[in-house]
């Protein structure tokens, strides 16, 4: 039978080409239509980079749980979370638990971790009053986006995230890492080669490197996988924000990237990463039972700042690489 017969599709936006628009055709069940389709919608992700299901009835955290599972192959924990989130059922969280009247820039899910979701999926419960979407970003594009210069000094250096795990600001490590115990933090973070230093009030510091372009294990495309804007203090917004952060010491900050060697990403060059994310947006409202499933190497997303009682679960799934130092 002929993909068109069981499931219909069109780009939200022509000109970004994702996310893809997948609503239904045969069957009203998208578990149905992945036993029937499966191939091919993996295909229609590879390609696009992100997948909305609308028109299926995903509203509950049963349906929404019975589809990722379905539709992947592992869901597991993982370790040295950024974001604060709170879980609501078996594999799925709170999307994020930071400040409705804040945006959270454009980033790829624990890119600068040595283990990754390949997968994440987004099921709107409840729309925000205003605001509140998950604007998308090709990763393939963004890469092209960037200067020559820029693109060869990220290929070339690398990265360096640094994180002070800070009381009351972020996650503290007992929830990044998952435990109460320092020595199972430390054992962690030597297998993950992690530097990290503990402070005398107990705070930790960590140091890591990465690479800020990597290839796709399915497509064999090279695409802008890091979190080098996300975390830097100089991504912050609204600006008032960001000029209160700019405003304490620099060794002092919740997070911050740099190049690999150590020295200072240029604020020209973190202005051009925030003009190509920009460039590449794409979003749209949500509707009570959407389902966005987004190849989290090929398209990076954000949030914007909202009103009212917006509820969007998330589910993180298919860990690349399969085993190392954050399998659980």
């Amino acid at each position: 039978m002929n993909s068109s017969e069981w499931f219909r599709e069109e780009p939200v936006r022509a000109d970004k080409g994702l996310p893809l628009l997948i609503t239904p055709g045969r069957t009203q069940d998208f578990v149905e239509l992945l036993q029937a389709q499966r191939q091919v919608l993996e295909e229609r992700l590879h390609s696009a980079g992100a997948l909305l299901l609308r028109g299926f009835g995903i509203d509950s955290l049963e349906k929404f749980d019975a589809v990722t599972a379905a539709f992947s192959t592992s869901r597991p924990s993982f370790a040295e979370e950024s974001s604060p989130r709170s879980r609501l059922q078996g594999a799925i969280y709170t999307s994020t638990d930071y400040p409705a009247e804040y945006p959270i820039q454009f980033h790829s899910e624990y890119a600068y971790t040595a283990r990754w979701p390949l997968r994440l999926f987004f099921c709107c419960l409840v729309p925000a009053a205003t605001g509140g979407a998950t604007p998308i970003a090709d990763t393939r594009r963004i890469l092209r986006r960037l200067k020559d210069r820029t693109r060869a000094h990220f290929a070339d250096q690398g990265l360096q995230y640094v994180r002070n795990f800070i009381p009351y600001i972020g996650v503290s490590w007992q929830k990044a890492f998952n435990t109460e115990d320092p020595a199972l933090v430390e054992r962690y973070l030597r297998e993950a080669g992690i530097d990290h230093h503990w402070g005398d009030d107990g705070r930790l510091r960590t140091v890591q490197r990465g690479p800020a372009i990597a290839v796709h294990p399915v497509t064999g495309e090279e695409v802008w996988f890091n979190t080098a804007f996300f975390f830097n203090v100089r991504a912050l917004e609204p600006v008032s924000l960001r000029e209160l952060f700019l405003s304490e010491p620099e060794e002092d900050l919740s997070t911050n990237t740099y190049y690999g060697d150590g020295s200072p990403i240029e604020p020209e060059v973190i202005e051009e990463l925030r003009q190509a994310y920009q460039a590449e947006s794409s979003s749209f409202p949500w509707q009570a039972g959407d389902v966005m499933v987004i190849d989290n190497m090929l398209a990076a997303h954000a949030r914007e700042a909202f009103t009212g009682p917006r509820r969007i679960a998330v589910v993180m799934a298919d860990p690349h690489p399969p085993a190392g130092p954050g399998a659980r």
